[in-house]
């Protein structure tokens, strides 16, 4: 069979897609007795398509480049196989040597792969030990923990590519690299990292790339690292159940805030949801305006400590929170034709100060965070911000569980990020739902409260949306909310806005801020030596920056369209001031009132002479 030749007359890679014979369980696979009771115990029934194709290759020693798409298990496809292969290597040989270098773009997804290898070594802890370099930890620390040459190391670019320079990481005996999200890595700035990654690598180091879509970056990464790579283009058949629902509302820029009202007021959408929005501030401003209305929420953004990141992605996954406000500043830069006004956008955006590779992300001034919550002057001097994480990334790789809806309240700027943001539902077999709020050109900046810069190309994204959905045979339907039987709602939505100032949302971002710096830091040694007090630390709690007026939390029927009573749980119409809930103290004293015994039953008195005195004649009259 002759094979196919690329522009410079060099055979293209073989690219596995023969049927081979298929593994149904994980034991056909020839994984280490010791896997698979880790396997057996986190109650994986059978390997996944991407795990049947890309574990024995990588077991034979291949380099491989798999695409598949997201909650297909390609964390474990290349966890596994490593993990086998040290076992292997432990057997005739006990010198400590760094083996597997993992990078990964984002630190979340660092600390996800980082707990799969602990799952997955569970019988094996005492044989491999692995470290994740993401840690907010100093320098100093990371140096002495890999002075021990841990088996796995587990890093961003960035951070690999630091302790390289430093001699604190050594890849002279390194047999395994893998790069996670391969097509994101070179989207979030690590070309030079990466460059000095493979400078230091030596020649035969067997190299594995993941990824979700198979772009240039890919392509750039598999001539930098691999050698004739299996190349897998895994398109998984859905399964029964397994889709997508993909939604479109075109609305003006004030009607995104009462939609998303009626949405989870009247409870139609069930379940979890991620609702991404476009900044930082724009969370806390959406936080305040669900919280007039009694709604709870949590943040996720790239200012807040990643402890904390991390411990509001565990406690989601656990349904602890049922609503989580992500902001997604850091998009994926989307196709070239996309370029020219994702420019626009960043030219239009406040820049982000740089920070060098080993600098502390997190550090904040409180005293320059408490100056900023004053009002500002005529002068109009620029505000400086919070350093923002550059590790940080919601919309790819991080592994939400059971989410039924991904709500686009303010549509991504390419239609790769749109891909990327919709994967975080409809994982691992179950269904799920997107719903995008369009801004119809005619209706930009006809609120200006509200209104966001990158929403002025929001319909030219949606038609670029609807094309990439049609080529992969997905459609992207339009729903025709009835705008007529929430109109009822406007005035409430109105209020609630009016109630959330400028100034309410800087407070708000401060507070946040400085109480998620405390519970991460001074409270990070406390809680590894009660770690059960951790699953009482909540992120949803109200920031009250914004005045909230009781009434709004309640809804009255007269507001209800027909048939939304059995939308909402509960009893509807007017709330009184009283608790609703029965209270047996309450209780005993309204039931001794009515005996005439008083609040405190016979110890009180019966009466009271001052009210009951009558002022009587000699006669008696």
């Amino acid at each position: 069979m002759k094979r196919k030749l690329d522009g410079n007359d060099v055979p293209a890679p073989v690219v596995e897609e023969t049927k081979a014979q298929e593994s149904n369980s994980f034991a056909d696979l020839g994984l280490d007795a010791r896997l698979l009771q880790a396997i057996a115990k986190q109650n994986f029934k059978a390997p996944t398509l991407v795990q049947k194709k890309a574990i024995p290759l990588a077991i034979k020693g291949r380099d491989v480049l798999a695409r598949a798409k997201t909650g297909s298990g390609k964390t474990a496809a290349y966890i596994l196989p490593i993990l086998h292969a040290i076992l292997k290597q432990k057997e005739t040989s006990t010198k400590p040597c760094t083996a597997a270098l993992i990078l990964v773009p984002t630190r979340e997804l660092a600390d996800q792969v980082f707990k799969a290898v602990e799952l997955f070594t569970s019988f094996c802890a005492k044989d491999v030990r692995a470290i994740n370099l993401t840690q907010k930890v100093s320098d100093a620390v990371q140096r002495s923990l890999l002075a021990d040459a841990p088996d796995i190391v587990v890093a961003t670019p960035a951070r690999a590519a630091l302790n390289i320079n430093t001699s604190a990481l050594s890849l002279d005996n390194l047999t395994h690299l893998v790069i996670d999200e391969a097509d994101l890595v070179l989207s979030y700035g690590y070309d030079e990292d990466l460059q000095n990654v493979a400078k230091t690598m030596r020649k035969g180091v067997q190299t594995i790339l993941m990824s979700a879509t198979l772009t240039s970056e890919v392509d750039t990464l598999k001539g930098l690292f691999c050698r004739d790579p299996a190349v897998l283009k895994l398109d998984e058949k859905n399964d029964e159940g397994e889709e997508i629902s993909q939604y479109v509302v075109k609305c003006a820029e004030d009607e995104k805030f009462l939609l998303i009202y009626v949405i989870f007021k009247l409870k139609l959408i069930k379940g979890k949801c991620i609702v991404f929005v476009q900044d930082i501030d724009r969370c806390y401003r959406l936080k305040l305006f669900l919280e007039q209305f009694g709604i709870k929420s949590c943040i996720l953004n790239s200012e807040l400590p990643v402890n904390s990141r991390i411990h509001v992605v565990e406690e989601f996954n656990k349904n602890v929170y049922d609503i989580i406000i992500a902001s997604d500043e850091y998009e994926i830069i989307g196709d070239e034709e996309d370029a020219p006004r994702v420019q626009e956008l960043e030219e239009a955006t406040p820049e982000v100060p740089k920070k060098a590779a080993g600098e502390d992300e997190m550090e904040v001034d409180v005293a320059e965070t408490e100056e900023a919550v004053k009002e500002e002057k005529p002068a109009k001097k620029k505000r400086k911000q919070a350093k923002r994480d550059k590790e940080y990334g919601v919309s790819r790789g991080i592994d939400f569980k059971n989410v039924a809806c991904v709500l686009n309240f303010d549509l991504p700027t390419t239609s790769k990020s749109y891909t990327h943001r919709v994967g975080r539902t409809g994982r691992a077999g179950q269904s799920g739902m997107a719903l995008s709020f369009v801004i119809p050109a005619d209706q930009y900046r006809k609120h200006k409260p509200t209104s966001v810069e990158s929403c002025k190309h929001d319909e030219e994204v949606l038609a670029k949306i609807i094309r990439h959905q049609t080529k992969k045979g997905k459609e992207v339907k339009p729903y025709n909310f009835d705008m007529k039987q929430v109109e009822a709602f406007r005035y409430r939505m109105g209020d609630a806005l009016r109630a959330v100032t400028r100034i309410a949302v800087r407070e708000a971002r401060t507070r946040e801020l400085r109480q998620e710096l405390m519970k991460s830091d001074k409270l990070k040694r406390h809680f590894e030596e009660n770690p059960e007090d951790l699953h009482h630390l909540r992120h949803d709690g109200e920031l009250r920056a914004a005045k909230v007026q009781g009434h709004m939390k309640h809804v009255p029927s007269y507001l209800l369209p027909s048939g939304g009573q059995k939308a909402i749980t509960g009893d509807l119409g007017f709330v009184g001031v009283r608790k609703e809930s029965e209270n047996r103290i309450r209780k005993a004293r309204a039931a001794n009132k009515a005996k005439g015994r008083g609040a405190f039953g016979s110890r009180a008195k019966k009466h009271d002479p001052l009210k009951n005195f009558r002022a009587r004649t000699k006669n008696g009259k």
